[in-house]
């Protein structure tokens, strides 16, 4: 049985890694050596690909598109959800429960059936293209997702310790702030994880509220490797390297913080 568990691990975490593992080594390879076959397993490598699409191709620039959208949609849906989340999670009147039902209703809807309405509000205003209409996109898709969930870690907490914030002289959002948030950081980081990967991740609604001079990564991507030319394709092989390492950067950071996040998640 012992033997049979390490073989059924081994191989999820072949059936796992194997993709990513092998994208990194093709993004190292020149296109002839890359799509050999048979496979090159030891031929030269190189970091040409990396080169040309950061200092040529002006990655950078979708990197940095990339970088601001996802930092403006985690900021603005953590501030608005701790708020909103911890007024829900202490409310005991039904119209609490009905825009949590009404936030679930909007959250399930798929992106598809929103952009449409989306694309034609910000094409008649003549905002379409750049990124603060796609930030408030974002922020509006995942807002909901965002308030139930911390909702979830607001109801671990106690209300006495409410009541003992308030019985020493604080107001309601004193207590909030300085007694009810600094309890709250693995469910803030976990949180916080969730709406990043949807900012960092998109791709729908980013390639259609967006043009050329403001796209992000995923787009990018995309675009490079639909091209008929070899050293795009291998552009956007390293692309999608580039767009992978910081996810597993930030995971391998923030892992002892997300497990205890996902763990007070899963008891409550």
């Amino acid at each position: 049985m012992r033997i049979l568990a390490y073989g059924i691990v081994l191989t999820w975490i072949a059936l796992a890694a194997g993709p990513l593992a092998w994208t990194a080594l093709l993004s190292l390879r020149d296109y002839v050596d890359a799509f050999a076959i048979p496979v090159q397993l030891f031929a030269p490598l190189t970091l040409e690909h990396y080169r040309t699409l950061w200092l040529v191709s002006g990655f950078s620039e979708n990197a940095l598109n990339t970088a601001l959208l996802t930092f403006g949609t985690v900021s603005i849906s953590l501030s608005i959800g701790c708020l909103a989340a911890y007024a829900l999670s202490r409310t005991t009147a039904r119209i609490g429960l009905l825009l949590l039902m009404l936030a679930l209703a909007f959250r399930a809807m798929p992106h598809a059936a929103l952009l449409p309405s989306f694309v034609s509000v910000f094409e008649a205003i003549g905002v379409r293209g750049s990124l603060p209409p796609l930030m408030l996109v974002l922020i509006a898709v995942n807002q909901p997702f965002t308030i139930w969930m911390l909702r979830a870690f607001f109801l671990s907490v106690p209300r006495d310790i409410d009541d003992a914030a308030l019985v020493d002289g604080c107001t309601r959002f004193q207590a909030f702030r300085h007694v009810i948030l600094p309890v709250m950081g693995p469910g803030l980081v976990t949180t916080g994880l969730f709406s990043f990967l949807l900012a960092y991740n998109d791709f729908l609604l980013s390639s259609a509220l967006t043009n050329a001079e403001n796209m992000t990564m995923p787009v990018a991507i995309a675009s490079v490797i639909q091209a008929d030319s070899e050293s795009l394709l291998m552009q956007g092989i390293a692309g999608s390297m580039s767009l992978t390492i910081p996810l597993l950067l930030l995971i391998a950071v923030f892992q002892k913080r997300i497990v205890e996040g996902l763990t007070q998640g899963a008891v409550k």
